[in-house]
């Protein structure tokens, strides 16, 4: 007797279908068929090219994974049936005549479905992502401007290195503004969150708070310092010839033909790139920067936070909002035995009465309670209404009297400005009294009028604010962007006194150099390891 001829089980057939190898996701158990697709990305990565049905099963996370494993073979055949995987027949383990004619197969990822995963992923990744805001990239944009700030001191442009330190500025700086806006987005959904748990969210508030105020702080010290440099490498055309030079390497790759329009295309995508970074720290054409935008919104960001902790603090001390009165009330219409019940109760809530209120006294309810009038009646055929006439005749019952006299307010709005004049005299002498000729001695400051010394401990503040454990040398700028303080700690560990009218500062010596950038006259920061 001899055997029938062997011929190999065929693959379960493809289901039509419009969604393709995104099939799985408009179905009712789509959880099943995502983590079995995650399994086989997990496999691939480690190189395991096809997968049985019960490692499938056995890979599954236990919330997920079904009792039998015939419903796991089943979801492989529909994911097979959507183009996700590919089955093929599994003759490794077939033992006996039998063993052939059994369906068995192995499954591995074909390309639309790996694709789709990709893509999928890219999707829960932009969607869930919070962002960060990076003060490090602050530091970053900073130390590459001054590299380009060298570059372009030199005498013949590299087109390497510009092409380098362009490339590592402009990725610097896309990161910064893609996790800055995406931070935002994600910080405004936390601000917008009702049924947080409040224990959670009142830690995450400590944390969120520091944070933004150490970046605020961060974009305020060096916002300033990026605006200068900026302009400092626009000054002369300096930074046009570094974006040609940028723009020729990477053009270099284009065809004989197309080369010129090639570099001309280049070109205009790089000085696109810095008229971005510069509309994103400076503010021109009456547009504030988006550095200005973000450290308000971000400012803005921090009580609006807090009025969130108000509510929480409200709703746990049992205190009633509008929606709770709302549902309240509307228990109470439907509790009411009656439509006049239910109307009375309007009445008290809303207080919405027709026109007739003007005349509404006990007697007017007591003969509408005899003749009600219904809602509909027109106007003509309802019972007149009796007005007063100074009512009718001047539309109000008030007497009037003289009018007010017109408060002539000219004297205080001059004090006003003479006081305004004055501060801003004060600030500008104590600007000019702080500005230094050069690097000196903190102790060679001398003796400060109380303007000056409170605008001294502002720019103190502001530099040791950047300080961190070892530094030596820092550099800061005040918050209006005038006045920029370089501060250097000696090693000899000498003492200054700085006497005032209401007694003497004393502290560590330092070696300090006040610029006033105002002037235009400062002395240029090209120097990367200033």
């Amino acid at each position: 007797m001899t055997a029938p001829p062997a011929t190999a089980p065929s693959a379960p057939d493809p289901e039509p279908g419009g969604f393709g190898p995104f099939a799985h996701l408009t179905v009712r158990n789509t959880p099943l068929y995502r983590q079995l697709m995650r399994v086989f990305l997990v496999a691939k990565e480690r190189f395991a090219v096809h997968l049985r049905p019960e490692d499938v099963h056995a890979a599954l996370p236990a919330d997920v994974r079904p009792a039998e494993p015939e419903a796991v073979v089943a979801a492989l055949d529909r994911l097979v049936g959507w183009g996700n995987l590919r089955a093929d027949p599994d003759t490794t383990r077939v033992t006996a005549v039998e063993d052939f004619y059994r369906k068995r197969f192995i499954y591995q990822l074909t390309r639309e479905g790996e694709a789709a995963e990709e893509a999928l992923a890219a999707y829960d990744e932009a969607l869930g992502r919070r962002g960060a805001l990076q003060a490090v990239a602050l530091h970053d944009i900073v130390t590459h401007l001054r590299a380009l700030l060298v570059l372009a001191a030199e005498d013949e442009t590299d087109p390497v290195k510009a092409h380098l330190a362009l490339d590592a500025l402009a990725s610097r700086f896309a990161a910064l503004a893609d996790n800055a806006r995406a931070f935002m987005g994600s910080l405004q959904r936390t601000i917008d969150l009702h049924d947080v748990e409040e224990e959670a969210f009142l830690a995450y508030k400590d944390r969120l708070i520091q944070y933004l105020e150490r970046f605020i702080q961060d974009l305020i010290t060096l916002g300033g310092r990026i605006a200068r440099l900026i302009t400092e490498l626009e000054e002369g055309g300096r930074v046009e010839c570094l974006l040609r030079a940028a723009a020729g390497r990477e053009a270099a790759d284009a065809s004989p033909e197309a080369a010129a329009e090639a570099e001309r295309e280049v070109y205009a995508r790089w000085a696109a790139r810095w008229a971005g970074l510069g509309a994103w720290f400076i503010s021109r054409d009456g547009h504030e920067s988006q550095a200005r935008l973000l450290r308000g919104r971000a400012l803005g960001a921090i009580p609006q936070l807090l009025t969130v902790v108000r509510a929480l603090n409200e709703r746990r001390s049992g205190r009633s909002d509008r929606s709770a009165d709302f549902r309240t009330l509307a228990r109470w219409f439907a509790e009411a035995p009656d439509d006049d019940a239910r109307h009375r109760l309007w009445r008290a809530a809303f207080g919405l009465y027709p026109a007739r209120h003007l005349t509404v006294d006990a007697d007017t309810l007591t003969a509408r309670a005899a003749r009600p009038v219904p809602a509909a009646t027109p106007w003509a055929e309802a019972e007149p209404l009796r007005i007063s006439p100074q009512l009718r005749r001047t539309g109000s019952y008030e007497r009037r009297g003289k009018p007010r006299k017109v408060e002539d307010r000219e004297e205080r709005r001059r004090a006003l400005a003479e006081t305004a004049a004055k501060q801003a005299a004060e600030t500008a002498a104590a600007r000019a009294r702080l500005v230094t000729d050069g690097v000196t001695r903190l102790s060679g400051l001398g003796e400060l009028d109380p303007t000056s010394f409170r605008l001294f401990l502002h720019l103190l503040g502001d530099a040791l604010a950047t300080w961190r454990p070892g530094t030596r040398h820092t550099v800061a700028t005040s918050n209006d962007g005038s006045m920029e303080i370089r501060l250097t700690a000696p090693t000899d560990g000498t003492t200054a006194e700085i006497r005032t009218p209401g007694g003497v500062f004393s502290g560590p010596d330092h070696l300090i150099e006040i610029v006033d950038l105002t002037d235009g006259d400062e002395p240029r920061d090209g120097d990367p390891d200033r």
